[in-house]
């Protein structure tokens, strides 16, 4: 069975409430911090742990929040990464394990939406900043640590997949969030607070899409994961 990373907080959150709902067997779920070179440090300190090669044998499945590059993809909606874009090098994520997925969200009813993905080192949080990313580097969605866990274990031959919940849109604003986030990965709440209470109309956009993909993203896993 996949292993399942998921960014630290809210986001670690809603996957156990997800799979709170699942019978039998659950897969080994383990929170990473945010940002490419903390995701990168984590992921070295795990590989020298016991388990670490029974644990990532089956392949890995990264989830949580992603923000939308395009006017295509709208808060709520669940998307696949095809591939993963940092400081122009782009990785292939699994389409053995992206299939799988595919077959199990479709048999559902669902939609699971195909896009190419973009890694930042920042929170992207200008709407024009985000739709001219999207035009000039033809990618859909962006996060802050897919292409680190990509890389990681591309160079040890374990396969990688990548699902995630859009949870802000390119139509607006978000507060600029990066400085709230630690070195170590983890997030400063005063810090944050204070940059919620400095763009109030921004911060409740973001709130509000948050929540919003938090529910998606805990109902997707207990899809992905319920016995077929």
């Amino acid at each position: 069975m996949l292993t399942v990373l998921v960014p630290q907080g809210a986001e670690y959150g809603a996957v156990c409430r997800g799979l709170k709902r699942v019978t039998g067997d659950q897969p080994i779920v383990k929170f990473i911090p945010v940002g490419v070179q903390a995701v990168g440090e984590y992921l070295q300190q795990w590989s020298q742990t016991k388990d670490f090669e029974n644990q990532v044998k089956a392949g890995i499945l990264v989830v949580g929040l992603c923000g939308s590059l395009t006017q295509q993809y709208k808060v709520g909606d669940v998307v696949l990464y095809q591939n993963c874009l940092y400081q122009q090098q782009t990785l292939e994520c699994s389409h053995i394990v992206n299939l799988h997925i595919q077959s199990i969200v479709n048999s559902q009813q669902s939609i699971v939406n195909i896009v190419k993905s973009l890694t930042s080192d920042r929170v992207i949080c200008s709407a024009t900043e985000k739709r001219y990313l999207g035009e000039t580097m033809g990618v859909d969605v962006v996060d802050m640590e897919g292409f680190a866990v990509l890389d990681f274990f591309h160079h040890i031959g374990v396969e990688v997949a990548i699902l995630r919940v859009v949870s802000d849109d390119c139509n607006y604003d978000i507060p600029d969030i990066s400085t709230a986030i630690n070195s170590d990965g983890s997030l400063n709440p005063l810090s944050l607070a204070w940059k919620f209470i400095r763009q109030p109309i921004a911060a409740n956009r973001l709130i509000r899409g948050s929540l919003q993909g938090l529910k998606v993203l805990e109902q997707t896993m207990q899809l992905l994961f319920s016995p077929k």
